[in-house]
């Protein structure tokens, strides 16, 4: 029976090899894609994939995961950025630079501006910390006509700190319980929480 029950789980659970096989390159397209359409949640797709990798026993998992997040994340954040540019200097403007202006209302975008002017990059690299804050702070990059490079210098930072940040809410999920999918659940909690957190302060005020 224990032997029948041993093959039962082999056979249900994916082996390591595959779930890195299939994970990997599923966390990058989601994750590029999130970049590029801001309705998917790839905070909690980071913290959820560093759970899995926090139980696994594959080295460098979690190394691969975070590599894996913040190249997709910056190549989708370069892409939408020239994408904006590109919408910038055609007189009918573009699909895309309209989707990045109707996800930054006009008193968030100009208090981007205004710290744009003030704080540089900086504010760039904070933007990605900050839930919907990514947006604007592009929207306001755009309008200042801050060339391709400039923008990817200062936005490789944010990428890194956004996806250290969220994997190490995935960590602290899953170091505490011992199945894989408890951790995912507090992961997904936590990120919910901190998204909601502006939305919140800003009813109060």
């Amino acid at each position: 029976m224990a032997v029948l029950a041993a093959a039962s789980t082999t056979s249900t659970v994916p082996p390591e090899s595959t779930q890195q096989a299939i994970g990997y390159p599923s966390l990058f397209l989601l994750v590029l894609i999130g970049a590029l359409v801001p309705v998917v949640p790839t905070g909690a797709l980071v913290s959820s994939a560093a759970v899995v990798a926090f139980h696994q026993t594959a080295p460098f998992s979690l190394a691969l995961v975070f590599v894996t997040a913040s190249l997709a994340a910056f190549l989708g954040d370069v892409a939408l950025y020239r994408l904006g540019r590109r919408g910038m200097r055609s007189r009918n403007g573009s699909r895309w630079l309209e989707a990045i202006r109707s996800r930054a209302p006009d008193a968030r975008l100009a208090s981007a501006r205004e710290r744009l002017a003030e704080h540089g990059v900086a504010v760039l690299v904070l933007s990605r910390l900050v839930p919907a804050g990514r947006i604007p702070v592009m929207l306001a990059c755009l309008m200042a006509e801050w060339p391709l490079r400039r923008f990817a210098r200062g936005n490789l930072p944010a990428c890194l700190a956004w996806a250290a940040t969220y994997q190490v809410i995935g960590i602290l999920g899953g170091s505490l319980f011992k199945e894989p999918w408890e951790g995912i659940v507090v992961a997904v909690a936590l990120t919910v929480v901190i998204s909601a957190m502006p939305s919140v302060v800003r009813r109060f005020r």
